[in-house]
């Protein structure tokens, strides 16, 4: 039986991102054993219930005394607090890492209180579903999907090559990336795209002369989509988009230039425009089916990993 990569694995809070790293460790046997929390009583009863983890402790300071990687899972607003109560229980040559999706913020908010002797190694899967909660997890939710790494200066190359080869035994591409190029690239292909569908669903919601029974009943594909996304943890997004201030801006301003142009496009009745931006876009999508990040069924591949 294959060693695993580390002896014991906490995750600080136990929502949908940690909860399938719990299960996607026992799958590949990466982890001797993994200790959980989180803040609410309620979710560490049914993370105990379930069998998530190995043990459910009360404390994040319990989950991180005597683990040799230790996991924050929880919002990114949260991290720096949580990372001043852990940094006393810390083991020498321990990795602190998180799953954040910004990284900038959690360096310069976490970095302070890590001990001498500790490894911080960012990092961020680019994987989920709108569930959350500790019943939302599944193993193969990082399964050809990426995860990056973000070393600070300085980082151990051997902590961090160890990080890689646990990100990839879950089932995921890994690749390392600067901070503020990262946060610049998820502004580009998560964190705008959110807000836009937070708007649009919004929209619907403020648009009386469309009754809310037709926005569910009639919704097509494209709104169905912004739905999901929409319906994501409300805490979460509210950190991202704080914590990456200026991407979400300048990509958001970028976004706003594409948008009056297209309206121009349509108010003086520019079809070849409107063919030829469209044509492009659609190039995009096509792309992102062939790198295998998706698939063309309607549902785009997620039905069959829905979770409740």
């Amino acid at each position: 039986m294959k060693s695993p990569l580390y002896d014991r694995v906490a995750l600080i809070g136990l929502g949908l991102i940690a909860g399938s790293m719990a299960l996607a460790m026992r799958r590949a046997g990466l982890a001797g054993e993994i200790v959980g929390t989180a803040r609410s009583a309620e979710t560490r009863a049914v993370a105990a219930e379930i069998g998530l983890v190995d043990r459910v402790v009360e404390t994040a300071a319990e989950a991180a005394e005597g683990a040799d990687l230790v996991v924050l899972a929880v919002p990114v607003g949260a991290m720096g607090a949580v990372a001043a109560e852990i940094a006393p229980h810390l083991a020498p040559g321990a990795t602190l890492t998180d799953v954040g999706s910004v990284k900038r913020a959690v360096i310069e908010t976490v970095a302070p209180h890590v001990p001498e002797g500790v490894h911080f190694i960012p990092a961020h899967p680019l994987a989920g579903t709108e569930h959350s909660g500790p019943r939302s997890g599944f193993a193969e939710l990082f399964d050809n999907r990426w995860s990056l790494i973000v070393p600070v200066p300085g980082t151990d190359p051997a902590a961090t090559a160890r990080l890689k080869r646990f990100w990839e035994g879950m089932g995921a591409n890994v690749e390392e990336m600067d901070p503020d190029h990262h946060d610049l690239v998820l502004a580009v292909t998560s964190h705008v795209p959110h807000l836009i569908a937070y708007t649009m669903v919004g929209v619907a919601d403020d648009l009386r002369r469309v009754t809310d029974g037709e926005v569910i009943k009639y919704s097509a594909a494209g709104f169905r989509d912004f739905t999901r996304i929409a319906a994501s943890d409300p805490t979460m997004w509210r950190d991202v988009f704080l914590t990456n201030k200026e991407a979400t801006l300048e990509i958001l301003g970028r976004f706003t230039e594409e948008l009056f142009a297209l309206q121009r496009a349509i108010r003086t009745g520019q079809g070849d425009e409107l063919f030829d931006y469209f044509t492009r876009t659609r190039a995009i999508r096509r792309g992102i089916i062939e790198a295998g990040q998706d698939t063309e069924a309607p549902d785009f591949g997620r039905g069959a990993k829905a979770r409740t």
